[in-house]
């Protein structure tokens, strides 16, 4: 059957939208039209088979068997079908009356996959719609008298009037196609990517291949990829598996697989990701179009728990991305399907391949040792990855943004091996006549011809300009005075090593500079505690505390609800818990005791560096100096007081002295933190030392995977090059290591693809804008006079 034969085929078929116009939405017509177009044919199959079907009912029926059992012996008598019904009637045999007890009673006849399909597209409610708009009977008679016999139609050629009924359908429903359907330029791209490979599947006879699509939605990749390897290669059997969260979309797939001939118990319904119904198997090929951008909380359990308990024996191992995004789950889960490797005569057979569409999150999401950047290091590690190829915006039904195919693959060629090819076919698109929600776009054959073959001859194209029309952007009625240049449309193609999107992430540190001086205003903070109860106690001391004595300090209960309608007024961040804290008079005792310990410090410091009249840059000095004064007073802080004293009287210095930490008992390495200390304080002298860290001052670089070098000359080339030349006093932080190596600096992987592809262009001279403004701003004036005037 040639494309315009099952197309008109089809057309004929969704002319009974003719009759549904007016009494159902357009986005209801596929939900009648297909199922009664997967009767009409399934019925036109069994009729060689009825008579035999109906008579060895009757005799199991009086054998009062389980259902399973009666299904085999019914089977034996179907001619080597693997469905049945049981009933005498047809639909040609249906009359006006009391047609829609009788249809439904036909429904219920047919063996069980066949009749789950049914239950699926909810087709019993359907059947009631049609029946209160009197159209039941008029849609019965039309496809009752549509010949979908297989001496008409093959399974093959079923198939894809079917395939073409399911777009229909998708295109009518527009909004909501992208949920369960992949537009068929796309499935037609990844397809051929994903099978052009396999030289045996496509020439020798009776090869027998598996397919399988974890999303399979209403089965279009599965479809499609059988189609590819039929019209190169009739003699090969493939095998279609695949499993799908919603029930109408499950319906169509199987529908569909089952009007192919395929064993539709292969097809599973439910949540892939947390119940997998398909976990020992393995396949040839695998074709994905996951949901872009879905959470996965609400199987965020089962996931974890894969991760946890099983590991790399599990789908999971490799790390897990953030629950706002799933998409990196589902790849992982085909590439724990890929059908493993063999090794013959130092040949590689058997393995598998992979091709997914994924937005661009994955492709940089997530820092070195997050769960993406562990997937994406084990997916390189593994040299599992052959190509990413850009797709065009605008190809999807229900989104605009930048998508890719990954392809993926556990049996490489050797020239790839070590390798992945970036490809990018981001304008190779046209523009469609008429959009369907959101896809504008369309690939050509040309197009995916330019694709594939670029993918198939694996080599370097510079970026090659397109014979592809410039998009016009609307100027609303103003040109410009000068040419603006636009970014030329064009294709390329690059080849990188793996490890090129590796790199370490090292952790830089740098010391903590700190003066420090007990002033008047620091004591007079510490009355209040740290924020969140900074502000709503100097509130409520500058309302209240006036008229505190020593015995009533603190006390809030007589004015507790003015204080209660303040906080809910200006301070309605606060939580009960913390309401309460500040209305108890005891963090008011504590904060005033600490005021009044650091009060005596102040005195007895005197006008030393660090007391109330001078400031000290060096904190390792006024550390000494404040201990022996506490110890002289008698005064003790314990670790909060400490804290909110410090915190209250230094301030950071970029001009002061650096903070020693602790003493060492290494050489000194300024690379790694250890100093020899150059500074005044006699306790440090002659010793070598590490520097508290600044925080504030924590920076991370990225240095480039190289594995011509080893972890340390890499990491510390690049440090004296890159960072010590800039800021003299960093260092490594050499205990941020990766865990899977030990070595110094986290792993990370991200592919740039975007970046990797830009060119630079220049804009116009100031100039010709300046031109551009002049006849913008003449016009504004023209405009303005002719309102006043």
């Amino acid at each position: 059957m040639t494309k315009q034969n099952f197309s008109q085929t089809a057309a004929f078929i969704w002319s009974v939208a003719d009759l549904l116009r007016g009494d159902f939405k357009q986005s209801q017509y596929g939900r009648v039209i297909l199922p009664f177009t997967l009767l009409r044919r399934l019925e036109c199959v069994l009729e060689e088979s009825k008579d035999a079907v109906v008579t060895q009912a009757e005799k199991v029926k009086a054998m009062n068997l389980p259902e399973e059992a009666q299904e085999k012996m019914l089977l034996r008598a179907t001619n080597g079908v693997s469905f049945f019904n049981t009933s005498p009637m047809n639909l040609g045999k249906m009359g006006q009356s009391d047609i829609k007890d009788n249809l439904e009673n036909y429904i219920q006849c047919f063996s069980k996959d066949a009749r789950e399909i049914f239950e699926h597209f909810k087709f019993d409610e359907f059947v009631g719609l049609l029946d209160d708009a009197n159209l039941l009977y008029k849609v019965v008679k039309k496809f009752a008298t549509t010949d979908l016999s297989p001496k008409a139609i093959s399974n093959h050629d079923m198939g894809l009037v079917f395939e073409e009924l399911i777009r229909k359908f998708a295109e009518s429903s527009n909004e909501t196609a992208g949920e369960h359907f992949t537009p068929r330029d796309i499935v037609r791209l990844t397809t051929s990517l994903v099978f052009m490979e396999d030289d045996d599947a496509l020439t020798k006879e009776g090869i027998i291949r598996t397919i399988y699509d974890p999303t399979a939605g209403t089965g279009g990749f599965l479809s499609s990829g059988m189609e590819y390897v039929h019209e190169l290669n009739p003699k090969a059997v493939m095998r279609a598996f695949g499993q799908e969260l919603n029930p109408e979309s499950y319906a169509i797939c199987k529908a569909d697989m089952l009007i192919k001939g395929q064993d539709v118990s292969r097809i599973k319904l439910g949540n892939t990701l947390s119940n997998d119904q398909l976990p020992s198997e393995q396949f040839d090929y695998m074709l994905s179009n996951p949901p872009f951008g879905v959470d996965w909380k609400k199987i965020e359990g089962d996931i974890k728990d894969e991760h946890t308990l099983k590991g790399f024996d599990g789908r999971f191992g490799a790390g897990l991305p953030r629950v706002s995004d799933g998409s990196l789950l589902f790849l992982m889960h085909l590439i724990s399907k890929m059908r493993d490797t063999k090794s013959v005569e130092n040949t590689v057979i058997d393995g598998g391949r992979i091709g997914i569409i994924l937005n661009g999150s994955p492709l940089f999401t997530g820092g070195a040792g997050s769960g993406e950047s562990e997937i994406r290091r084990h997916i390189l590690e593994a040299d599992l990855l052959e190509a990413i190829i850009a797709l065009p915006t605008d190809m999807f039904y229900n989104t605009g943004i930048a998508t890719y195919v990954w392809v993926l693959t556990n049996k490489k060629d050797a020239e790839r091996k070590g390798k992945v090819q970036l490809i990018d076919g981001s304008n190779l698109c046209g523009k469609m006549r008429k959009s369907l929600g959101s896809k504008r776009n369309l690939m050509s054959d040309d197009d995916i011809k330019t694709i594939t073959r670029a993918f198939g001859d694996f080599e370097v194209i510079d970026a090659r300009p397109l014979d592809k029309p410039v998009e016009e952007k609307s100027n609303r009625g103003r040109q410009s005075t000068t040419t603006k240049t636009e970014a030329p449309k064009t294709f390329a193609s690059k080849i990188f090593n793996t490890f090129e999107f590796g790199y370490r992430r090292i952790t830089v540190e740098r010391p903590l500079r700190l003066s420090s001086q007990i002033t008047d205003e620091a004591i007079e903070s510490l009355r209040f505690a740290p924020k969140p109860f900074n502000s709503i106690m100097q509130r409520i001391y500058q309302d209240f505390g006036s008229s505190w004595t020593e015995e009533i300090y603190g006390q809030l209960s007589e004015v507790e609800s003015e204080i209660r309608a303040l906080i809910k007024a200006e301070f309605s961040e606060l939580k009960e818990k913390q309401i309460k804290d500040v209305l108890d008079s005891k963090i008011w005792l504590f904060q005033k005791v600490l005021m009044e310990k650091v009060q005596k410090l102040q005195v007895q410091l005197g006008d030393t560096l660090g007391g109330k009249g001078n400031r000290s840059d060096d904190f390792n000095q006024f550390d000494i100096d404040y201990n022996k004064a506490l110890k002289a007073i008698d005064v003790k802080f314990d670790a909060k007081e400490k804290k909110q004293f410090l915190d209250a009287i230094t301030t950071k210095n970029p001009d002061a002295e650096r903070v020693v930490d602790k003493a060492l008992k290494t050489d000194a390495d300024e690379l790694y933190g250890a100093f020899e200390y150059q500074g005044n304080v006699t306790k440090w002298q002659n010793k070598v030392v590490s520097f508290k860290q600044d925080g504030d001052l924590r920076d991370n670089e990225n240095v480039p995977l190289d594995p011509s070098v080893t972890t340390s000359t890499l990491v510390e080339t690049y440090f004296t090059k890159e960072v010590a030349s800039h800021v003299a006093d960093a260092w490594i932080n050499a205990t941020k290591c990766d865990e899977k190596d030990g070595e110094i600096g986290v792993v990370g992987y991200e592919i740039p693809f975007t970046g990797l592809f830009y060119e630079y262009l220049p804009p116009r001279p100031l100039k010709k804008i300046d031109e551009d403004l002049d006849v913008v701003s003449k016009d504004i004036v023209k405009l303005l006079q002719e309102v006043h005037s």
